[in-house]
């Protein structure tokens, strides 16, 4: 291959570019660093899929993908890479929007949601966008990050309090945890 064309797959697949240094060493740190986070992500995963409304063995499909893509084309040695609560709540937002009530059709959503997702960071990725979260200001993203906290924390009460409680936004959520609040079960 030549070098011109050596440079620009290396470029697109970083894979190519960190492979050639790796060591005995190398791979034996990568495989604790790999049990210990199957051991931290079996639980989280399972936890995200029921916060989006799904399965809970969706949690598991949905982050081995990710992993496994990252090695391939991702440039950092260290990003935490896979399914975060933010976003399990955001899907669960966005598919009750559609008013689907069928377990399957509700998973189909997901992953619909999940591609075209996938698809529109991939152009952004391919335009080279990622400046533009240079534009977002510190306030706004410790905003935004406080926010998901407690739109996480309010939306588990419902089972630490061991009542029904229907809503996806907070003001839906605190409205139906106070009408519900006389049938607690601690």
């Amino acid at each position: 291959m030549s070098l011109p064309n050596r440079a620009a797959l290396e470029r697109h697949l970083p894979i190519l570019q960190w492979s050639r240094g790796y060591t005995r060493d190398t791979l034996t740190s990568d495989v604790v660093a790999a049990v210990i986070v199957t051991i931290m992500l079996i639980p989280q995963s399972l936890a995200y899929a029921l916060l989006a409304g799904l399965p809970a063995e969706m949690g598991l499909y949905a982050s081995i993908l990710p992993l496994v893509a990252y090695a391939i084309f991702g440039t950092s040695r260290a990003l935490a890479v896979g399914p975060v609560a933010v976003i399990s709540l955001m899907t669960a937002a966005a598919i009750a929007n559609l008013g689907i009530t069928d377990p399957a059709q509700y998973a189909a959503a997901a992953i619909t949601l999940a591609f075209l997702s996938g698809a529109i960071l991939t152009v952004m990725g391919v335009f080279r966008l990622g400046f533009l979260a240079n534009f977002l200001s510190h306030p706004v993203i410790a905003g935004f990050i406080t926010a998901s906290g407690i739109l996480i924390a309010t939306s588990q009460l419902k089972h630490i309090l061991g009542i029904e409680a229907e809503g996806h936004t907070l003001p839906e959520l605190v409205t139906s945890l106070w009408a519900h609040l006389p049938e607690t079960n601690l």
